[in-house]
């Protein structure tokens, strides 16, 4: 998902999405350790996507 796309969401719908994200962080991290996870990028890109909304919802309190 791209900034664009975030912005355009109200904060409703980032306040799910990131509680979606966070879900999906805890079972991706709960593969890993288990040794099911195959693949170990859509970690990185789930954190990455994390702090990207985190950011822009900020931006959105700011202004």
């Amino acid at each position: 998902m791209k900034a664009e796309e975030i912005r355009k969401k109200t904060a409703d719908q980032l306040k799910t999405e990131l509680q979606n994200l966070y879900k999906e962080s805890f079972n991706l991290r709960f593969q890993k350790s288990s040794g099911q996870l195959e693949n170990t990028s859509r970690i990185f890109k789930v954190r990455k996507l994390i702090a990207r909304i985190k950011t822009i919802m900020k931006e959105k309190t700011i202004n």
